[in-house]
């Protein structure tokens, strides 16, 4: 295990358009995988990720709504795509477009999930900041974990009822967006 936490620093790191970071987890999220890209940008050893949970490398400034829609959906069997904000082992963050899928074995159950995650689009990244600052505030009015992730969800929600768009409808129009660029 990790013997720090790591303290945001406000330094951003990024990578080649071209490459993606790589992890796979068992059906509880906990590591089993990484490529050699991931620990580079994450500055972690493999021997400190191996058998950790995957939120080691979640960013205290990423909503835990977001969280609960890709579990509810991985644990439904669906794939997700997002825009995460990750923290590095040395407090540097890095920014990424998601996408999520989850493993199965022969028979069909569902045994963990697989992320390929490319450098995300400084566009998408400033209009998607705006949406996880309004739930970030939303998560900040409630004391206890469980209730900060509900209203979390529930302001994405009304957000994307508000703008006429399913959270996939959103996400493509930002990646849309920058593809345009």
């Amino acid at each position: 295990m990790p013997t720090h936490a790591a303290v945001p620093t406000g330094i951003e790191r990024t990578f080649d358009e071209g490459r993606f970071l790589v992890s796979k987890t068992d059906s509880k999220g906990v590591i089993q995988y990484v490529n050699t890209l991931f620990l580079d940008i994450s500055g972690y050893r493999e021997e400190e990720v191996l058998g950790q949970p995957h939120n080691l490398v979640r960013h205290p400034e990423m909503p835990r709504g977001v969280f609960r829609l890709l579990w509810d959906r991985l644990n439904a069997g669906k794939e997700v795509f997002a825009y995460i904000v990750n923290l590095a082992a040395d407090g540097a963050h890095y920014w990424v477009f998601a996408h999520v899928t989850p493993s199965f074995d022969p028979t069909g159950k569902l045994v963990g999930f697989h992320s390929n995650r490319r450098c995300a689009d400084k566009s998408a990244v400033t209009a998607v900041r705006q949406l996880y600052a309004l739930m970030l505030r939303e998560e900040s009015q409630h004391s206890r974990t469980r209730d900060a992730v509900e209203a979390s969800s529930a302001f994405m929600g009304s957000y994307l009822d508000q703008h006429d768009l399913s959270y996939d409808e959103y996400v493509w129009s930002l990646a849309a967006a920058g593809a345009a660029r």
